[in-house]
């Protein structure tokens, strides 16, 4: 198998510090965090940023303040989030691409999100993606129900994203595809020839789905953003306690955990 690539996925938009006392906010955290998730085995960091009082934003200069403060202590991938938090703008959320970090999300259709509903029009699939690929940043297709794999092929189509395909599959949010292992299996079955994967169980299915994907080839997301908990009532010390166990499972299965040049070269990641 591949090496495992481990992304941590530390803020989010929706967590709170009345609900983990240890989510990361201020940019220096968050690079703080970041080293400490690197550390223990990640080696794409997922980024969303929040303002002064912990709410989730899309502001170009905090995210540039966070990137830097990441960069100053690990070295690896940052990936920003596209996704933001409901009811932003595409403009909003399109905000941190223009400081051309290696890598991007792009969430590949429209969800209910719990009681709300993110949306994504195709045509704001195709401003996104052309975005990506003007400004030389790689995508990770995210993906919370099938049909958002066919939004994306349609993406390579249309000429605007280009191979290695990445896709990360988000499963459990309420409203959207349930996290059980028949439907990741389904999901892998569905992708082109050659794409890699990696899995975001949310809650509790963080540590059972990404036990599965490591033991099928795929990759693995862990972190605040999806579930903070350690085991059940049990509120995680860290994120990269999260990251630290993922690693220990890989070893333990003999899968050795990808370091971020091999990360870059799996996702066809060119420095500049």
């Amino acid at each position: 198998m591949e090496p495992l690539m481990i992304t941590a996925a530390m803020v989010g938009a929706e967590v709170t510090r009345e609900q983990q006392p240890h989510l990361p906010i201020t940019p220096k955290e968050i690079g703080v965090a970041a080293a400490e998730c690197a550390a223990a085995g990640a080696s794409i960091i997922h980024l969303h940023v929040r303002t002064a009082d912990g709410r989730p934003t899309q502001d170009k200069d905090i995210f540039a303040e966070a990137i830097a403060e990441i960069r100053s202590r690990t070295d690896a991938i940052v990936q920003v989030s596209t996704g933001g938090a409901v009811g932003m703008s595409a403009e909003e959320r399109l905000q941190p691409v223009f400081l051309r970090p290696e890598m991007a999300t792009l969430t590949c259709g429209t969800v209910n999100f719990s009681d709300d509903v993110f949306m994504n029009s195709p045509s704001d699939l195709r401003r996104f993606a052309e975005t990506l690929q003007r400004h030389g940043v790689r995508p990770e297709f995210e993906i919370f129900d099938a049909g958002m794999i066919a939004n994306a092929l349609h993406l390579a189509k249309l000429g605007l994203v280009t191979p290695p395909y990445h896709f990360d599959f988000v499963l459990g949010v309420p409203g959207a595809l349930p996290a059980t292992p028949k439907n990741l299996q389904f999901l892998v079955d569905s992708l082109p020839e050659g794409a890699t994967y990696s899995v975001a169980g949310m809650g509790r299915h963080q540590l059972t789905l990404g036990t599965l994907s490591i033991v099928m080839g795929g990759h693995v997301r862990v972190g605040f953003e999806d579930n903070i908990y350690y085991r059940k009532g049990v509120l995680a010390d860290s994120n990269a306690q999260l990251v630290a166990r993922m690693k220990r499972l890989a070893d333990e299965l003999e899968r050795p955990v990808a370091t971020p040049d091999e990360a870059r070269k799996m996702l066809g990641i060119v420095r500049s």
